[in-house]
């Protein structure tokens, strides 16, 4: 019996060294002291509970901020609603669009957890400017005095004015470093090549959406509930103190983090496929075999690709020539493939960009729709305008549990594969769905001004339909965006493509701004009645939503082509995970 127990012993630790990804993690990734990092240690849900949180705490601010600029445009600076508006979706779409950058710089050269950790701190400094605008009097909207109040202030200094976008840019910029590398630091916390992990991963990006809308919600009640019936310089303290200890609590939790080695700049080995493809455009296209260059697997990073038979001429720069004539004329077949990911993918992102002209809706017209509607809910309590996209957020808070715990599982039996529904087909129904929004929006306001023009008042309630599809809409689709950009993207672009995923959302709120400018300049001409006048009784919000919802439409008849010849990347079995052309299935 003596004998038995060292080689039952022996065996297991054999079994160990056969199978050291159980021990550690190999997917390139590092622990905070550059090391292999040990799996039972680092990564997995005990550190991405730390993005989550922080992802939710900054959702408060934000949400805090954006969802009532509009009314502290128009109450307290006096804007117009048309400036207003603009103004507002510049400041949404440059919140949008910065993410680009940091996406780019997180991935390319200062790595994600410093980018999270400069741009957290740069953000709590816009906050302390915003505290500073309320309590300052040189700051103040106006120079106030004992008859003076912000209702009965015509214009807010220059000065605030300034000191007020100032920080306000500086939350958007900031907003463009925390967002994508929060988000895709956080997903490479779980093993793509691990089965359990994997699954997890799936899960992350659910719970991520719940976070964020969750965080939303909050800050759209309760923090716009403060700033409408307390004050604006309470709210924004509350806010900032709220963000420093976040920044704290994050930086606490690096030692469990899986952190990723920056590799220089993602763009380059994109341009030298196209150099060389370019250089030896008078080759033959390459078959299948030995012409293509043979991938070290040993010393190349991440996870490697296959040949795909879509945009033959790249191919050609990863012939291997008998003599190479310099640096420039050749690359690998990864590198090859990974171009072609970012060219396949740029329909998709093109057609997406529908979402974020919803959303810009949300936080501009159905804000502004509620404020002109009935909101007493008793003597002592009314609903801010704000808080009407709240409903958005509890319906998709509400959705994602039970498309995470019953619906995929119920999927996976059924279709028999990993993911249970693909990634396109999840934004298709988040298409259909906001289309259908925007149809009830465009009914409903209708309605609104009829009662307006007959002396009475629509109850907000009205509005909770539209915003509640609308909320099921962004559980499907946003959901699906970040999914799609976090996977589809080069392994070295991950922080770069939850950029182009926040990127949807910024450049559709541009936009939305000029479709509003179009709009106003066809129907103002010969004297005619803009659709979008000073306020929402004054303008035609109905005949608006009806224009996006066509085009909405027309939007998603295009997609559907492009989805229907799409592929996703494929990843070779013996590196990672390989994902099915057809079904977007992944496995081992």
């Amino acid at each position: 019996m003596m004998p038995e127990i060292p080689t039952e012993n022996n065996q297991f630790e054999s079994q160990i060294n056969n199978s050291s990804d159980e021990l550690y993690v190999h997917d390139s990734s590092l622990d905070y002291k550059g090391n292999l990092p040990l799996r039972a240690s680092t990564g997995a849900w005990k550190a991405a509970v730390f993005f989550i949180s922080t992802e939710f705490m900054e959702r408060v601010c934000f949400f805090s901020i954006s969802s009532n600029m509009i009314t502290y445009l128009t109450t307290v600076m006096h804007q117009d609603l048309e400036t207003a508006v603009n103004s507002v979706n510049l400041w949404a779409g440059v919140s949008l669009v910065t993410p680009i950058l940091g996406g780019f710089f997180g991935d390319a050269y200062v790595g994600s957890f410093k980018i999270i950790l400069y741009s957290s701190i740069l953000y709590v400094l816009g906050l302390c400017l915003l505290i500073m605008t309320q309590y300052i009097p040189s700051l103040k909207p106006c120079n106030m005095n004992s008859n003076t109040t912000l209702t009965s202030c015509e214009n807010a200094n220059n000065i605030h004015k300034a000191v007020f976008f100032t920080a306000a840019y500086l939350i958007s910029v900031a907003t463009g470093g925390v967002r994508p590398c929060l988000e895709a630091l956080g997903a490479d916390q779980f093993d793509d090549n691990h089965p359990i992990e994997r699954k997890q991963k799936m899960s992350y990006f659910n719970w991520w959406i719940v976070a964020l809308y969750a965080g939303g919600f909050l800050g759209l009640t309760v923090i716009v509930y403060i700033e409408d019936n307390v004050g604006w310089g309470v709210a924004f303290i509350i806010v900032a103190i709220a963000m420093g200890l976040t920044v704290v609590s994050f930086i606490l939790g690096r030692t469990l983090y899986r952190y990723r080695a920056v590799k220089g700049s993602p763009l380059t080995p994109m341009l030298l496929v196209l150099v060389a493809a370019f250089t030896k455009r008078n080759l033959p296209c390459p078959p299948a075999g030995s012409s293509l260059l043979n991938e070290d697997l040993v010393s190349q990073q991440g996870r490697l690709l296959h040949r795909t038979n879509r945009l033959r001429f790249l191919d050609k720069a990863a012939i291997v020539e008998e003599q190479e004539k310099g640096a420039w004329r050749l690359a690998t077949v990864t590198q090859v493939e990974e171009l072609k990911l970012i060219i396949n993918m740029t329909p998709i992102w093109l057609t997406c960009l529908i979402f974020g002209i919803g959303i810009a809706q949300i936080n501009t017209f159905f804000i502004k729709q509620g404020s002109m509607m009935y909101r007493r809910v008793s003597k002592h309590f009314e609903i801010p305008p704000a808080s009407v996209a709240a409903v958005v957020f509890v319906a998709t808070v509400a959705v994602i549990p039970i498309y995470d715990k019953l619906l995929i599982p119920y999927l996976r039996r059924v279709r028999g594969n990993e993911r249970g529904l693909s990634i396109l087909n999840r934004i298709a129904i988040g298409m259909v769905l906001l289309i259908i929004s925007m149809i009830i929006s465009a009914l409903v306001e209708r309605k609104r001004l009829l009662s307006f023009q007959n002396g009475t008042m629509l109850s907000v309630l009205w509005l909770v339909p539209q915003a509640l599809i609308f909320g099921i809409s962004d559980a499907f689709s946003i959901v699906g965006l970040q999914e799609f950009f976090y996977e589809q993207v080069p392994d070295s672009m991950r922080s770069l493509g939850m950029a182009f995923c926040l990127g949807i959302i910024g450049v559709g709120a541009f936009l939305s701004n000029l479709l509003i400018i179009i709009v106003n300049a066809i129907t103002g001409m010969n004297g005619g009645k803009k659709w979008i006048g000073k306020d929402v009784n004054h303008s035609r919000l109905d005949y608006f939503y009806w224009l996006l919802t066509v085009m909405f439409a027309v939007n998603m008849g295009v997609y559907l082509v492009f989805v229907k010849g799409y592929r996703y990347k494929n990843v070779q079995k013996n590196i990672g995970i390989c994902e099915s052309d057809k079904d977007d299935v992944t496995s081992v």
